[in-house]
C-alpha cells in the first residue's frame, strides 16, 4: 500500500483503530499494522506466507519494542478460509486486506473465501478494510450492498463494518 493511501486509511478509520485488534492478512513490511499499534491498537496479528519476511516482520516489532503486542502469522492466508485460526475473539478488529492485485483475478474465489470468513469471524464493532485497484468491481464482494468505498488512486478503500 502507497503511503499516501496508508495516511487516508488511517485518517478514515479515526479512532476505530484505538484499542482494536489489528489484522493485517497481507502484511508485506507490516506497515499496515505497525501503523495501528503507533494509533492505538492494543495489539496486531500479521500473516506473512513468505517466511524470512516474517522473520523480518518480528524483528521489526522487536526493534520497535512492541513484540509483545504483535503476533507473526506465517503461512498463505488464504488457508483461513478453509480454517480459521484462533484470533483475539474479544475486543473489535481492524482488519486488513490488502493482498497483490493480481489476486482479484487470479485467485478471486480463495481471496473472496477468505474476506467472508473473517467477516463471519469478526466480533461487533469491527471494521473490514479490502483494497483493489480502481478495476475491481465491489459488486463482487461477499454482502456487497454493505461495503463502501473510497476512491484513493490508484487505489479504492472498501469498508465493511460489524453493527
Amino acid at each position: 500500500m502507497k503511503d499516501r493511501v496508508r495516511e487516508t486509511l488511517f485518517d478514515l478509520l479515526g479512532t476505530d483503530v484505538r484499542g482494536a485488534v489489528a489484522i493485517d492478512l497481507f502484511a508485506g513490511t507490516g506497515a499496515l499494522a505497525f501503523e495501528a499499534i503507533s494509533r492505538g491498537a492494543a495489539q496486531a496479528v500479521v500473516a506473512e506466507r513468505h517466511f524470512p519476511t516474517a522473520d523480518a516482520l518480528r524483528r521489526s516489532a522487536r526493534a520497535l519494542g512492541v513484540e509483545a503486542r504483535v503476533d507473526v502469522r506465517p503461512g498463505d492466508v488464504l488457508l483461513w478460509a478453509k480454517r480459521m485460526p484462533g484470533l483475539p475473539a474479544t475486543g473489535r478488529w481492524v482488519a486488513f486486506v490488502s493482498p497483490p492485485w493480481s489476486f482479484f483475478a487470479d485467485r478471486w474465489a480463495d481471496l473472496a473465501a477468505l474476506v467472508g470468513a473473517i467477516m463471519a469471524a469478526a466480533p461487533p464493532g469491527s471494521v473490514v478494510v479490502v483494497e483493489s485497484d480502481t478495476s475491481f468491481d465491489a459488486a463482487r464482494l461477499p454482502e456487497a450492498a454493505a461495503w463502501q468505498a473510497r476512491d484513493v488512486p490508484p487505489a479504492v478503500l472498501h469498508f465493511w463494518r460489524r453493527p
